[in-house]
């Protein structure tokens, strides 16, 4: 009986013996998203500047401490200084960034979806991009003169270079196959554009809108300095003649926020219009 018992112990075990090792799979995803991962460099490179300024390692004349620049900014917002320069450099950047966006897209749609429109445009654009914007600035104010409209002309010049290029390089890269799939299904031309062009060139008109709302920020820096009269540019252009480091880091950090803050507006709008598709960010 214990002999039976014990081979049939035996074959019990066998199988188990004889099972195959299954070979634990490697994660190669970056893994879940963190919140608020991206202000975790900003709040570091905060806190080294704050750490460095304690210590005494920074000139508090070139670099003042981070809570000198906050008792500034409170004061120049207080006394009525700050909100109207952040309220006259947002209109400026948003009519630049508005004429931008609408001229890009529509230049990206006349040249990806037609021959005659690519021969005629986008030459030219590469042409606009190789010659640097802010050199353009001299001709533009012999020809808009020295007010508001050659400023927002430069700007929308800085923002639809970046949506032309990456629209038109997405509607460039449909696959072909889908095209012929239309063809075949008898598609019109206006649901074409809407289940088949709309659809392919959205992850690249996002790419060129964030680098759009970027150049925007980035154009007004310069702009709000040449002959103007109110913006954060101007407040900081003022701040140089004096030597007010403090007030020149107040502008740059409202321009900081303000480009962290389009730019995550743009990204959180592209997960939800593109959360159909399965990429490594998502």
């Amino acid at each position: 009986m214990s002999a039976v018992t014990t081979t049939g112990a035996v074959v019990a075990a066998a199988p188990a013996e004889d099972a195959p090792q299954v070979r634990r799979r490697r994660r190669l995803s970056p893994g879940r998203r963190l919140p608020a991962a991206r202000l975790a460099g900003p709040v570091l490179v905060l806190a080294l500047w704050a750490a460095a300024s304690a210590a005494g390692r920074l000139d508090p004349a070139a670099i003042p401490a981070p809570w000198t620049v906050v008792r500034t900014g409170v004061h120049l917002w207080t006394d009525g200084t700050l909100p109207s320069d952040v309220l006259t450099s947002l209109q400026r950047a948003a009519s630049g960034f508005a004429i931008g966006l609408v001229a890009g897209v529509l230049l990206a749609l006349a040249s990806g979806l037609s021959r005659t429109g690519e021969a005629l445009i986008d030459g030219t654009v590469s042409l606009n991009r190789a010659i640097p914007t802010l050199g353009l600035i001299p001709l533009f104010i012999l020809w808009l003169g020295i007010g508001e409209t050659f400023k927002v002309a430069i700007i929308a010049i800085v923002v639809y270079i970046p949506i032309y290029l990456n629209t038109h390089a997405a509607l460039a890269g449909i696959d072909h196959r889908f095209v012929e799939l239309a063809e075949v299904q008898g598609l019109s031309r206006f649901a074409f554009v809407r289940q088949i062009v709309i659809p392919g060139a959205l992850p690249g008109f996002f790419v060129g809108l964030r680098l759009g709302v970027t150049g925007s920020w980035l154009g007004l820096v310069v702009l709000e300095q040449i002959n103007a009269t109110s913006g954060l540019g101007y407040m900081m252009f003022q701040a140089q003649n004096y030597g007010q480091s403090d007030v020149i880091l107040v502008g740059l950090v409202v321009y900081g926020v303000f480009g962290l803050v389009s730019d995550s507006a743009v990204r959180l709008v592209e997960r939800r219009v593109l959360s159909w598709r399965r990429t490594l960010s998502s």
